[in-house]
């Protein structure tokens, strides 16, 4: 056992896994999803990944190769998938986004991101490439990566993306807080310093994921000041991360929340959050935004 810190307050980990029942299919009377949140890597660097988690998360209770949970997926009743992944070293990055563009050639469904590690020899030309190779997105991990979001590297990344027109995600939001990561999180992310960003390049979209965890209200308020700001819920709505309140979605701009779920790298049942959805008795209109029309506008489907 080791512990995680969360607001200040020491977690145990590993968290424990849910055994909790799935659906064999998205729940009846949902319209269309569009996951927005799935991680793929090839099986060299999810092997690791996951026995991170068995560590330091949580036990991954879908640890299956990365067409297996395109199809998994796509087998379930969700329509398209975001495929993220991220360098967590120099020299990687070219690999990983050959892997997700030969993805990306074999499934259709899949909407496949590029990343590169920022401040890495040539990242310029390994966007360019990736970009030029069908990706559509930018991905990047501040706690992995442990990039600092004003640095020469980053800027490099800001400008190719505005320039290019691709999406920017960022798990920029604080937490969660881990010895097991080489940097602090605390130090590097928060709601200020993305601000920043959109000021500096308004032409560029960003998503911050898991509503932007553990600045929830301020993200919220950062969502009504700038068009450029989007979030995805992965993780947050479930009822699973100690200390988290989940938020009311029905407070947060409907035209910039998507739907996300973490996917396999998760410890509880596929279409959990799907199920919290449903129990918020959400309009129409709000969960078509949120589950498929948000996602689709921000990638150009």
């Amino acid at each position: 056992m080791t512990e995680i810190e969360y607001k200040g307050a020491l977690i145990k980990a590993p968290l424990p896994g849910l055994n909790d029942p799935e659906g064999d299919t998205v729940p009846p009377g949902l319209p269309p999803v569009f996951d927005a949140h799935v991680h793929l890597f090839p099986d060299w660097l999810f092997e690791p990944i996951w026995q991170w988690f068995d560590t330091f998360g949580w036990p991954v209770r879908y640890q299956m190769g990365a067409a297996k949970i395109i199809e998994f997926l796509t087998a379930h009743g969700i329509e398209r998938i975001v495929g993220l992944h991220y360098a967590h070293k120099p020299g990687v990055a070219g690999k990983l986004n050959q892997f997700m563009s030969d993805l990306c050639r074999r499934f259709p469904q899949l909407v496949g991101t590029a990343t590169v590690y920022p401040g890495e020899d040539g990242a310029d030309k390994i966007l360019k490439a990736a970009f030029a190779d069908g990706l559509a997105a930018v991905k990047l991990h501040s706690h992995v990566q442990c990039f600092d979001m004003d640095s020469v590297g980053m800027h490099a990344v800001y400008a190719a993306c505005q320039d290019n027109d691709k999406p920017l995600i960022m798990h920029v939001g604080r937490e969660p807080k881990s010895p097991a990561y080489p940097c602090d999180p605390y130090e590097l992310c928060g709601v200020e310093k993305v601000e920043r960003v959109l000021k500096d390049y308004q032409g560029l979209k960003v998503c911050v994921p898991h509503l932007g965890a553990d600045e929830f209200t301020e993200f919220r308020e950062l969502l009504e000041k700038h068009d450029n700001l989007w979030l995805d819920t992965t993780m947050v709505l479930c009822d699973y991360l100690p200390g988290i309140e989940v938020p009311h979605l029905d407070t947060f701009r409907k035209d910039r929340i998507m739907f996300g779920t973490d996917f396999p790298n998760i410890p509880f049942a596929w279409d959990r959050e799907l199920k919290t959805l449903i129990g918020f008795n959400l309009p129409n209109d709000y969960l078509e935004a949120i589950l498929f029309k948000n996602a689709a506008e921000l990638f150009s489907i």
